[in-house]
């Protein structure tokens, strides 16, 4: 059971990153997708990446309970492929 919750959440994840790609809103999503494909990453690494970011907004959201921050979400999506727990350079 515990598996197939994961799946539906990671495939939950990457609907909603498509989404926001497709719609360009917020627009950074696509410019990073774009970037990161540019950089040699394949699609696959890219939406797993993207999907990092999302799960740690989530993640945010939810520990502190507060609304969605797209300033720290653009900020996280800049630092790919540096993941947002790791220490900041």
């Amino acid at each position: 059971m515990e598996e197939t919750t994961s799946e539906l959440a990671r495939e939950t994840i990457f609907e909603v990153i498509q989404n926001q790609i497709r719609d360009k809103d917020p627009q950074i999503t696509k410019i990073t997708y774009d970037r990161l494909i540019l950089d040699g990453h394949s699609h696959e690494n890219t939406m797993e990446l993207l999907g990092s970011v999302m799960s740690a907004e989530l993640f945010e959201m939810l520990k502190n309970s507060e609304l969605y921050n797209e300033e720290r979400y653009a900020m996280n999506l800049n630092r790919l492929p540096d993941m947002p727990w790791d220490d900041k350079k």
